[in-house]
């Protein structure tokens, strides 16, 4: 076992593991208890009393987080070439069609959402086993089919983020960046909680919000207190 460092000690001696924090604590130690030299992201864990097995217990969903993530968000918008000014004025990275399938057939994926529309998910679709696996393939669910590209591309851009439960019933996600002011995590904390409350599944049975854990890139997690934020 390799030996802890004297930064780390420093770190994990003021995180009680046996504590379960206010979300105001927790979003204020988070910052204290990073230490990397560049702007590391604030993650959240979220363990939902779902069964992920069956689709009427599937949780899945987007939300436009009040302050942002703090992440340069790379969009490739596959559309028509009616629809690619608006794309591109929207702020969109990358615009086109044609060239990019074949350019994502070759193996690129650099990018974080890709924004479609109904008419060319035909070709879209045939990207499936790229883009399935790296969370890209868009979906109407999540607001990334439609004919409402612009606007898409700009909630984008502005912080919304979508989410998805995986199979042990966690949701994963990047919530903003250390340099944050402590009140704006917690914002974006509670909005996406907020949200997964209002989809919660009618078959979901028991507690649906079980553990709430922040962390920040190379962090020690911080367990939250789930009943404070959920009452």
């Amino acid at each position: 076992m390799g030996r802890i460092s004297k930064k780390r000690k420093e770190v994990l001696a003021k995180v009680d593991l046996t504590k379960a924090y206010s979300i105001e604590e927790a979003c204020t130690l988070v910052k204290d208890i990073t230490t990397t030299k560049f702007d590391a992201s604030v993650d959240i864990s979220v363990r939902l009393g779902v069964d992920p097995r069956k689709a009427n217990q599937m949780v899945r969903g987007t939300v436009a987080l009040p302050h942002g993530t703090g992440k340069d968000v790379k969009v490739l918008v596959l559309c028509t070439p009616d629809k690619e000014a608006e794309a591109k004025e929207a702020g969109a990275d990358y615009v086109g069609l044609d060239d990019y399938i074949e350019k994502i057939k070759g193996g690129w994926t650099d990018v974080d959402v890709i924004i479609t529309m109904p008419s060319v998910m035909g070709k879209v679709g045939a990207l499936g086993r790229i883009l399935g696996p790296r969370n890209l393939m868009p979906n109407p669910k999540t607001g990334t089919v439609t004919m409402e590209i612009g606007k898409a591309v700009s909630e984008v851009k502005a912080g919304k983020i979508d989410f998805k439960v995986d199979k042990y019933g966690n949701i994963h996600s990047a919530i903003g960046k250390v340099s944050f002011e402590g009140e704006k995590i917690k914002d974006n904390a509670l909005e996406l909680i907020q949200a997964l409350i209002k989809l919660k599944p009618s078959a979901a049975k028991g507690t649906y919000i079980k553990t709430v854990y922040i962390s920040s890139t190379m962090s020690p997690s911080i367990n939250i207190d789930a009943k404070s934020i959920t009452a």
